[in-house]
């Protein structure tokens, strides 16, 4: 059966507008308690975010039953062994339901990101294959690990992991090179293609190789009123992007409808078994109206 699971914002916008770090906790227990299945917070430096892992902290101990993840954690911007410690400290805590979907960053806004914390932005997905090689390692108990960017002659000791082999990492990515890595290197796959069709034929590239967790991120505004909810859609993207609703939506899946209308659309991405489903929207009142129907999105898809 497909998973559905909230991305509860974090950023600068919502914060703005009135959200308090508390109420985000907030909405990942009424998550909980709707029904969905997930809860996932993303990790930026370019938007005076909180930081992802500290608010999971928060989640795991507010929750008892939905998985915990990242969408996605950008894991060149921590020191490498640090958060083989911290990962493996949250998914013990919240009883083994992290997930941890990563990222190497995305061209034309990542840069300044890489620049903070003093990391090349060449060789990018390179040094993240290596850093979730070196979690990996570390969780094994290796004592070392020697990749293509990353060499550690030594390793620390930490706890067993909740789960042999440690939390499951997933690549945030779409490109050919993406889809190769995804089937070699990783345990899930989690896009946002605007076109279902690239979405099924990435997705069988993949399992030519081996099994994953094949997941979909969605931004969803749940409106009965259709002009309305393109209005509402378009201002989220200038707001959080700074860019028209037109050009956001050929880069990554959005749609507004009715709830009816947006389990359609979901359905056409054939093959997805858990979707994050992020809310079109920075005014927490919007934000808080829409849980419910995103719960009634999931009870659609489910039937």
């Amino acid at each position: 059966m497909t998973k559905f699971g909230l991305v509860v914002p974090t950023y600068q916008p919502i914060l703005d507008a009135g959200r308090t770090a508390p109420e985000l906790v907030d909405a990942a227990v009424s998550a909980e308690q709707l029904g969905l299945d997930s809860v996932w917070v993303g990790d930026t430096l370019a938007r005076a975010p909180l930081d992802a892992l500290t608010v999971l902290a928060a989640f795991a101990a507010r929750t008892s039953r939905v998985t915990l993840g990242t969408s996605a954690l950008l894991p060149a911007l921590r020191d490498p062994v640090l958060s083989a410690n911290q990962l493996l400290s949250l998914d013990l805590l919240s009883g083994g339901r992290l997930t941890v979907a990563v990222g190497a960053g995305f061209a034309g806004r990542s840069e300044p990101e890489f620049a903070f914390v003093g990391v090349p932005w060449e060789r990018r997905r390179a040094r993240l294959d290596d850093i979730v090689g070196l979690w990996r390692a570390a969780w094994r108990g290796a004592d070392s690990f020697h990749g293509e960017v990353l060499h550690y002659d030594s390793l620390p000791s930490f706890p067993a992991p909740a789960r042999p082999g440690g939390p499951p990492v997933w690549l945030a990515a779409y490109t050919p090179g993406a889809l190769s890595r995804v089937g070699r290197l990783y345990d899930g796959w989690l896009p946002y293609p605007p076109d279902p069709a690239d979405y099924v034929s990435g997705l069988a590239k993949i399992r030519s190789s081996r099994p994953i967790t094949p997941a979909l991120f969605a931004t969803v505004l749940v409106e009965d009123d259709p002009v309305r909810g393109r209005a509402l859609l378009e201002e989220y993207c200038v707001t959080n992007y700074g860019r028209p609703a037109d050009f956001v939506q050929g880069i990554q899946m959005q749609v507004t409808g009715s709830a009816e209308e947006v389990a359609a659309r979901l359905r056409e991405y054939e093959g997805a078994e858990h979707v994050l489903l992020r809310i079109a929207s920075t005014d927490p009142k919007v934000f808080d109206a829409q849980l419910p129907r995103l719960a009634e999105v999931a009870d659609l898809l489910r039937s």
